[in-house]
């Protein structure tokens, strides 16, 4: 008789998966993108102040219209893009918790917390600096497909760890930007304050390319997995005939 190598008994996927939804992803990716030109605008505009407070010689070569000015372009920028990065936010997160609920069916014994958490990770003080970084960990391994060779199971998580990086670091030095830029006095600490924002808002606009990218292969290897089965596409090494 002829056979395989693999006799392992193949577990069936829950029936009924949903699909993520294209509506979500699309829509998240568009408001990142969206973001991230107001990030980009905000740099541009930033920029503009750096260069009109000429070092120490300030209002010598800085009229008080023309920083006046720049000045209130840079606070309506800031505005723009605390009001674009609400919707953003929150398209994000309803795509967060459909990939784990969907990622849950396929996995669930990957996941240590339950699909709340993929919403309340992101709202509690503190604990919103990890918890989502741990689901997003766990839905990435879940929607990993398993090793069909006997090998140990390794899931390569770098474009999680990339995009928590740079959106923690971001939101953290985003907050201390703010903090001196609303604390500054002299000219010289205005312009520093301002350019450490700018460097926040380069950080962030690397973020939300880093989250588009985890967004669209989160989602393709869920829809892989799901249509292909846990092991995904298998080898086959026919056996000799007895």
């Amino acid at each position: 008789m002829s056979g395989t190598s693999d006799l392992r008994p193949r577990p069936l996927l829950p029936s009924g998966v949903p699909r993520s939804s294209r509506g979500l992803l699309v829509a998240a990716s568009a408001l990142l993108a969206v973001v991230a030109l107001s990030d980009l605008f905000a740099v541009f505009v930033g920029a503009r102040i750096h260069t009109l407070i000429d070092g120490d010689q300030g209002f010598a070569t800085a009229p008080q219209e023309k920083l006046d000015a720049a000045y209130s372009l840079y606070q309506t920028t800031g505005n723009v893009q605390v009001t674009l990065y609400l919707p953003c936010a929150i398209v994000f997160v309803a795509w967060f918790f459909r990939m784990r609920r969907n990622t849950g069916l396929l996995a669930p014994d990957r996941f240590s917390k339950g699909p709340g958490w993929a919403i309340a990770g992101w709202l509690i003080p503190l604990v919103h600096f990890w918890m989502p970084y741990r689901v997003a960990v766990d839905m990435w391994g879940a929607a990993t497909p398993l090793p069909s060779d006997g090998e140990p199971y390794r899931a390569s998580i770098w474009p999680v760890n990339v995009w928590w990086a740079l959106f923690v670091s971001s939101t953290l030095f985003e907050r201390y930007a703010g903090s001196r830029y609303d604390n500054a006095e002299g000219l010289a600490e205005v312009r520093a304050a301002v350019t450490q924002y700018m460097a926040a808002d380069l950080l962030e606009i690397a973020a939300a390319v880093a989250a588009v990218y985890f967004a669209i292969r989160l989602t393709a290897m869920q829809r892989l997995k799901a249509t292909e089965g846990p092991y995904g596409t298998a080898v086959h090494k026919p056996v000799a005939s007895t």
